[in-house]
């Protein structure tokens, strides 16, 4: 599919945005393991969390959609999960797969968990090695690739520090915690989004976190609950850029989840030069919600380097789009990980920045671009990647003519509204 972007002369307007991404596939994953019902309001419209879904109805869960939107899971409870009669389908979800596999661990049944061509080039050492330390059996293509054959069986805690930032490493390796006797114990050097902490102690867990230091006490009996999903601050980074690129813009975005764990994009954007005010906050099951109202203004660009980098990996295509345009251009570093995303993101932002007339440096774990760049009217690609198709819709915004996105219907994996929200405040 093909999708044309029109110059914007200005943005305004108020949107609210689907539900969390991240949260949604934490929710889905544990309402099912728990006992009894549980709602869950604004659960992502997202085909990567449709896949969650998906793989736990296969296991006997029954997880509808009421006529007001709301997402009803009738829990299964811990060990109430039954064997699925083919593959898990998993579709273009990363995080299906990781955190997924450290409950399938468990479990006393064989399952086999693949997703698209994508996914099956993408490693899942990652959370096979800490699973095989708690004495799980996964096979892998050539060791590490899907699909994943995982032979589920009783295992032991233990404490584990991962060798790098990863929130779906901690979360694979918490769910499995959750089936064993005793304390499972993550360590983190570096603290990473802590969505899945505040999820368990919603549905009841036993969990405590401090300072880097996450344990959780199993077999734990998880509670149905009635939660409330806040919107999406990924996708909303998508619209925050667009305003401070559009000048004359004024947009108000209503009911972003704010969790200070993903405070690092606003920041950055901040340090940048958006002019962004944070409005109504309150917290939502658990959650820190609030609306935040962005106007364009003069934009100065920066350095994405070490933490940074892995608190901001999934916003860097969209933030490189904002560093074209800055006064100082954008540096990114340490961003190996961009390269085993649902494409090479460090290849396909290039590609497209080289096709809308854009300088750009790659190296091998990021790039450079120079600031005061101007966007040209170009056909660019989203080669199957939603965060490539909706970064490069919000450079057509400020591009000198109409500019085609092919393949833009990637944007569907997280934010099936994309592009008729985008018109909505460009109108």
């Amino acid at each position: 599919m093909k999708q044309i972007i029109t110059p914007a002369a200005r943005l305004e307007g108020t949107i609210r945005l689907p539900g969390d991404k991240s949260i949604s596939h934490r929710y889905g994953i544990l309402a099912s393991i728990a006992e009894g019902t549980s709602t869950i309001h604004h659960y992502s419209t997202g085909a990567d969390c449709q896949s969650t879904l998906g793989c736990m109805r296969a296991m006997g869960v029954k997880a509808e959609r009421r006529e007001d939107g709301a997402l009803v899971i009738e829990g299964r409870g811990l060990d109430g999960l039954q064997a699925p009669a083919g593959d898990l389908d998993a579709g273009n979800s990363g995080s299906t797969i990781r955190m997924l596999s450290g409950v399938l661990a468990a479990q006393k049944f064989t399952s086999r968990i693949a997703g698209d061509e994508s996914l099956a080039r993408r490693p899942m050492d990652r959370i096979m090695k800490p699973l095989a330390l708690m004495g799980a059996e996964i096979e892998a293509i050539d060791g590490r690739f899907p699909p994943l054959t995982i032979h589920g069986r009783k295992l032991k805690p233990m404490r584990y520090e991962p060798p790098m930032a990863s929130a779906q490493v901690k979360t694979c390796v918490l769910m499995a915690g959750l089936h064993c006797e005793g304390d499972t114990t993550v360590v983190e050097k570096i603290s990473t989004r802590d969505h899945t902490e505040l999820a368990l102690r919603e549905f009841g867990a036993a969990i405590d976190f401090n300072g880097g230091i996450i344990t959780v006490k199993g077999p734990a009996r998880l509670k149905g609950r009635e939660l409330s999903v806040p919107g999406d601050l990924s996708s909303a980074a998508f619209f925050l850029v667009a305003a401070m690129i559009v000048p004359g813009s004024k947009l108000m975005i209503q009911g972003v989840g704010l969790n200070p764990s993903r405070s690092a994009l606003l920041d950055w954007l901040m340090a940048a030069g958006a002019k962004l005010r944070v409005m109504n906050l309150a917290e939502v099951s658990g959650e820190l919600v609030g609306d935040l109202l962005v106007t364009g203004g003069d934009v100065k660009g920066g350095l994405i380097s070490g933490a940074t980098t892995a608190a901001l990996i999934d916003e860097i295509p969209v933030l490189s789009v904002l560093g074209a345009v800055s006064r100082d251009g954008l540096v990114v570093k340490d961003a190996r990980e961009l390269r085993v995303k649902e494409t090479d993101r460090i290849a396909t932002v290039a590609e497209n920045m080289q096709r809308m007339g854009v300088s750009i440096e790659v190296y091998d774990d990021g790039f450079r671009i120079p600031g005061k760049q101007k966007f040209r009217a170009a056909e660019v690609d989203s080669f199957g990647d939603h965060r490539i198709a909706m970064a490069f819709a919000v450079a057509a915004l400020a591009a000198d003519g109409d500019t085609t996105v092919d393949n833009a219907e990637a944007a569907s994996v997280s934010f099936p509204e994309f592009y008729a929200t985008l018109r909505q405040i460009t109108a």
